[in-house]
């Protein structure tokens, strides 16, 4: 009588079926679970590293076709199951705000290129996916976020704590609520450097898979201090098809290098026939960083921005829908590989 089958069987036959953006076994990263053996069955989970997985089908793919290649023929039934978890990094670094596995900057170059909405569309993105998220507005003289995500109110403390605003799924804080509409916002750095600690360290954030930070354009005090003040997963860039944006772009890009900052991305907003077309997969290629993807200049994004439902891009006839989703699942892959395939960046070092 033949050996019954065992889950250290599947698990063997599943070595070497990897993950394709990781390039590790699905088995060494321990994203197989629940194997169930039966008379002439086998179910497994496959659980990813973030619900917004690009590749998740080729890996259901490689997984169910590598069991019926090499398990018996008796097995007649194959099912699997995938379930994600995000991933953090491994270990914990000094400034990491518990709690919070991935912060993420999205940052560009100039103003006027459409990065705030940017960032809260991946940030909505990423909460479509089911993820926890989080979406600070670190742009303090022009604080667009709540606006955007039509978020309103003054944030509560609970003793030394600050409750962050709640709207669209998303946890929310910026400067914006705790001015009167048009006022303007007069700092200095050191003043700038207190409050993105405070934004960082003294909200309640919870626990979160995902922290998106809106960066002021430009390369100013704000990411400076916002690379002091902790251990950042990366920076994605924003920018416009034309040269001349690419240009200041690059400086962005060449900034968040010096903070020792993983560049994640870049990603081309306002594509097509004003400002042309390609010019940020081509500067990306020329960086060695990856491309993200591009975003056409599309009047209804605008459109929702300015009511206030940014949320609504994502709506499933929106023609935004799938150009910001592809963004948002690069972009959560990148972060993956960071977290998985990168050694810990050195602590960023201040000369005075």
């Amino acid at each position: 009588m033949a050996n019954a089958l065992t889950q250290q069987d599947v698990i063997a036959a599943l070595k070497g079926v990897k993950d394709p953006d990781l390039h590790r076994d699905l088995t060494d990263l321990g994203m197989i679970r629940d194997i169930v053996v039966g008379a002439d069955s086998v179910s497994l989970t496959v659980n990813l590293t973030t619900p917004a997985c690009p590749m998740k089908e080729q890996i259901k793919r490689e997984v169910e076709t590598a069991l019926r290649n090499r398990l018996p023929e008796s097995i007649k039934s194959i099912s699997i199951n995938l379930t994600a978890e995000v991933r953090g990094k491994s270990t914990r670094e000094k400034g990491d705000i518990p709690g919070v596995k991935n912060v993420i900057a999205v940052g560009s170059g100039k103003g006027g290129v459409g990065k705030s909405t940017l960032a809260a569309s991946i940030a909505l993105g990423l909460r479509q996916y089911g993820s926890s998220v989080g979406l600070m507005d670190a742009d303090i003289y022009g604080p667009s976020i709540p606006h955007l995500v039509g978020a309103s109110g003054r944030p509560m403390a609970m003793g030394e704590r600050i409750m962050p605003i709640e709207a669209a799924g998303l946890k929310v804080m910026s400067m914006g609520f705790l001015l009167e509409p048009d006022r303007a916002v007069i700092m200095r750095g050191p003043m700038l450097h207190g409050v993105i600690q405070q934004f960082l360290h003294q909200v309640e954030w919870g626990e979160l898979d995902y922290l998106v930070i809106d960066l002021p354009p430009g390369t100013g005090d704000v990411p400076l201090s916002l690379a002091q003040a902790l251990p950042l997963t990366g920076a994605v860039v924003v920018c416009t098809p034309q040269a001349v944006a690419l240009l200041d772009a690059v400086r962005a890009i060449t900034m968040f290098r010096q903070l020792k900052v993983p560049v994640l991305g870049m990603v081309e907003n306002m594509s097509g026939e004003i400002f042309g077309r390609g010019g940020a997969a081509r500067k990306a290629e020329e960086l060695g960083i990856p491309f993200l993807g591009e975003l056409p200049m599309m009047s209804s994004i605008r459109e929702k921005g300015d009511a206030g439902q940014a949320g609504s891009v994502f709506d499933e006839h929106s023609a935004s829908r799938m150009p910001l989703l592809g963004i948002v699942e690069r972009l959560a892959a990148q972060i993956s590989i960071q977290n998985i395939q990168k050694p810990k960046m050195p602590t960023l070092q201040i000369l005075s």
